[in-house]
């Protein structure tokens, strides 16, 4: 019988790292196809949960957070971007490239897991964030975006132009912030293992197939 693994993915829309080290995971998962089934659960965190509507350029973001110029900025926008490409996903930081509150989209996504469609939405989102450089506090874009992932759109309309399920996304990330969870991508595997940042495939795959074999076992080094 092929064992199955929980797979909680605490991430932003806005955080590039998430989308790469989703790819990364995902492929791992290919590659243990028949090894391993995987049970998706994806869950929210903000990084800039005080921006406004409209957001802000994503070089002045980064100037105001971590410092140098705006050339340290695209030289890290295009480092980025080129670690990106090489897990299948293309992302496109134009220097007008803009950074948006995203706690709709979380409220998106958690109606999408009710629907059984969460994993096509999450992928969506970032498609709509980091490849089409659309307003993600935007909620035609976020019905757009439902739509593509193989959501009703008039039900999605229904959730982004109302409040639905914000006491929910709020319960969900004070729950992984009271777990420890300070920074994204966070993976968290059978409600035991933590693996941070966008790693490698190779390292999602080791440490899958190990506690798949071996659940009660530690993670590899």
């Amino acid at each position: 019988m092929t064992p199955t693994v929980r797979i909680d993915f605490i991430s932003d829309i806005s955080c590039p790292w998430c989308i790469i080290g989703l790819r990364a995971l995902e492929q791992a998962v290919e590659r243990l196809d028949g090894e391993v089934r995987v049970d998706w659960h994806f869950q929210p965190f903000e990084l800039q949960p005080d921006m406004p509507r409209g957001g802000e350029k994503l070089t002045d973001l980064m100037q105001r957070k971590f410092g140098g110029s705006a050339q340290d900025a695209l030289k890290k926008r295009s480092m980025i971007a080129e670690r990106a490409a090489a897990e299948g996903f293309e992302m496109r930081l134009s220097e007008t490239a803009r950074v948006y509150n995203t706690f709709d989209a979380h409220r998106l996504l958690h109606w999408a897991g009710l629907e059984g469609r969460q994993h096509a939405c999450k992928r969506a989102l970032f498609d709509a964030h980091f490849t089409r450089g659309e307003a993600m506090d935007d909620p035609d874009v976020l019905v757009a975006v439902a739509e593509r992932a193989g959501l009703d759109r008039d039900a999605a309309r229904a959730v982004v132009t109302s409040n639905l399920y914000a006491q929910e996304v709020r319960a969900d990330e004070a729950l992984w912030r009271d777990r420890g969870i300070q920074s994204v991508p966070a993976i968290v595997i059978d409600e035991k293992y933590l693996i941070s940042g966008g790693q490698p495939v190779e390292t999602f795959e080791q440490a899958l197939r190990q506690i798949a074999a071996e659940p009660a076992g530690a993670l590899p080094n």
